[in-house]
């Protein structure tokens, strides 16, 4: 598989990154710093939506349903040189299916996560998943 996006930025304003058709803003100023994400927190954004597609991709393949998942992401970040040391995530799936196991699912997801698979390889990661029931 090979991917392509577009981004741009123009002088002292923001910038956006263009995927199919979606366009995502993102701050490169300090005006925006508080409202647009910056380029750390859309990389975290990629991390979770691997974990997320693949929720729903093994969900098919492991014959468990469930209403909706959620995730959050913390990260760790050190100054010299600038990297992410540390990412640590919490999934909840709220489902009420017996068929349903965290266990593989975890072992899954860290196995054919593209995002997952890259990220591990320069920074350490940890994570949860539990489940939410009375769905």
């Amino acid at each position: 598989m090979e991917y392509h996006i577009k981004a741009s930025s123009v002088s002292n304003q923001d910038a956006v990154v263009t995927i199919k058709k979606s366009a995502i803003d993102f701050g490169t100023t300090k005006k925006t710093a508080e409202v647009l994400p910056n380029p750390a927190e859309l990389f975290l954004g990629s991390f979770a939506s691997c974990i997320l597609k693949n929720v729903e991709r093994f969900s098919g393949m492991m014959k468990f349903s469930y209403k909706k998942a959620t995730i959050e992401v913390d990260a760790t970040r050190l100054e010299n040189p600038p990297r992410m040391e540390n990412i640590t995530y919490n999934l909840k799936i709220h489902s009420n299916d017996k068929k349903l196991n965290t266990v593989l699912l975890k072992k899954n997801i860290e196995k054919f996560g593209t995002i997952h698979n890259t990220v591990k390889l320069s920074c350490a990661i940890s994570g949860t998943i539990s489940t939410v029931g009375d769905v």
